[in-house]
């Protein structure tokens, strides 16, 4: 059962996050798209892998291949290698509208990624969990660009 929402908060979603990284702002950006594309997770040996076209109106997306899979946006803006920006419906499947911002700046010993997601819709309560999940995918997305930093193999 979906309540009707009585407030505007309860029509919003905002998510903000500062991820600091011990890598240099392009070796950053890199592992982002790599984090966001192939080795994307929601958790611990949980693989969510999917495509990112990292490029103006390019799509992300889960290939379930034949033709199959699970449209979660486009990309509204990307400048390598300080803004990606996307747009879409996400992981909600109903009325809904959401944005995800990382900016990248390069600060002492590294990297500065300012995160924002925010929603605007029907978001059905068990949806407002995904700071959690960005969480994740922020730590992974740090240790991958450090390991390339440090000329290992990403994580």
């Amino acid at each position: 059962m979906i309540s009707t929402a009585t407030k505007i908060e309860d029509l919003a979603l905002n998510i903000a996050e500062e991820i600091h990284v011990r890598a240099p702002v392009e070796l950053t950006f890199a592992a982002l798209l790599e984090q966001l594309g192939p080795f994307n997770e929601v958790a611990k040996d949980r693989p969510l892998p999917m495509k990112l076209e990292p490029w103006p109106g390019g799509r992300w997306y889960r290939d379930l291949a034949y033709n199959n899979g699970h449209f979660w946006g486009h990309v509204q803006a990307i400048k390598r290698p300080t803004l990606l920006e996307i747009a879409g419906p996400l992981l909600m499947s109903y009325p809904v509208f959401n944005n995800l911002q990382y900016r990248l700046s390069g600060v002492e010993g590294g990297t500065l990624i300012k995160f924002h997601h925010t929603a605007f819709g029907l978001i059905r309560e068990d949806d407002r969990h995904v700071s959690s999940g960005w969480s994740y995918t922020h730590a992974r997305l740090k240790e991958r660009a450090e390991a390339l930093r440090g000329g290992r193999a990403a994580v």
